[in-house]
């Protein structure tokens, strides 16, 4: 009787533990379980995307110019474009209507004190660049108005000999320069350094074999201008330009040399009279196109009214690329 009893008791205490480990059993399965199913992997098919906002890439800076100072802080010039056009001062431009053309770039350079005001259809109405002369330093005063008043976003580039653009107190284009620049103290006025401009003699002399100074020439405005853009652009696009032999041709017509000045000499008549003359300072115009028709062979250049390009077989002036002055 006790046996069976005892063997009573030890069945329920048996029981009692198989049914103990069965519940701690199925109560673990179920905490894995509800573990497993609050996992964001269980959700989420893949990695979990970032709420990090994506960085905008950094503008590069703008490139610095040496050989090009501001006339009050000393300081070079910054700016590049990706697109210019170089508008010259040629009777070319006349009833062309390219101005909405040139206006599209994102550079406009102008020469001189060439206006823009009532000639807007043809040579277009912004300025990002004027190069101007020595000489023509008086003629952009006149025209202050609409030169100076008006172009507070325009950068102005003066060339001329060192004896003019002096910093000493002699230099008398210097001097106006900077009285000007006290009256307009936002106008973005620079001038060329002397080392700069023997780099500009150096180059025509590299390019033609002609020596500057011993030929009695004086480079031209446009020489300067096309050089600068070349350092300053990407494209550019230059108006009213004609090829170097345009002007030997007997049937070439009869347009004056600026468009602003229709009762002015005739465009080709300046064009040789200077290429031809041996005495007394000068331009060589038809040298220095021929020197821009090679340099567009290679670079980036394109002649707009008229529209021409350079014949692949011409023999090249000196060189195929032009090597940028440098320094400063």
């Amino acid at each position: 009787m006790k046996i069976r009893v005892c063997q009573g008791v030890s069945g329920i205490i048996l029981i009692t533990m198989v049914t103990s480990l069965m519940l701690v059993y199925n109560n673990s399965g179920s905490g894995n379980r509800s573990s497993s199913s609050s996992s964001p992997s269980s959700h989420h098919r893949g990695p979990v995307p970032s709420t990090k906002k994506p960085e905008r890439p950094q503008r590069l800076p703008t490139p610095t110019l040496e050989g090009y100072t501001g006339v009050m802080d000393r300081k070079p010039l910054k700016m590049h474009c990706r697109t210019c056009a170089l508008v010259t001062s040629s009777g070319q431009l006349t009833r062309s209507r390219r101005g909405e053309e040139i206006d599209s770039s994102e550079c406009v350079i102008r020469m001189n004190d060439a206006p823009s005001i009532s000639y807007q259809q043809d040579v277009g109405r912004r300025t990002s660049l004027r190069v101007v002369a020595h000489s023509s330093l008086q003629r952009v005063l006149r025209s202050r108005q609409e030169l100076l008043n008006a172009s507070q976003d325009t950068v102005f580039i003066f060339w001329g000999p060192s004896s003019r653009m002096r910093r000493d107190g002699k230099g008398h284009v210097y001097n106006n320069l900077r009285l000007l620049n006290h009256l307009l103290p936002k106008l973005k006025v620079y001038i060329i350094s002397r080392i700069k401009m023997l780099k500009f003699d150096e180059l025509f002399k590299n390019e033609t074999g002609i020596d500057r100074k011993r030929s009695n020439s004086w480079l031209s405005t446009g020489w300067f201008t096309m050089v600068i853009a070349m350092e300053l652009c990407d494209r550019i696009n230059v108006y009213g330009m004609v090829p170097p032999d345009f002007c030997r041709s007997s049937s070439h017509p009869s347009l004056p040399y600026h468009y602003y000045e229709p009762s002015g000499p005739d465009e080709c008549s300046m064009y040789l009279s200077h290429e031809r003359s041996r005495r007394g300072s000068h331009h060589r115009f038809i040298t220095e196109k021929a020197v821009f028709a090679n340099w567009a062979r290679t670079l980036n250049i394109h002649f707009r009214q008229p529209d021409w390009k350079p014949a692949a077989a011409r023999a090249r002036v000196n060189s195929s690329r032009a090597p940028l002055p440098a320094g400063s």
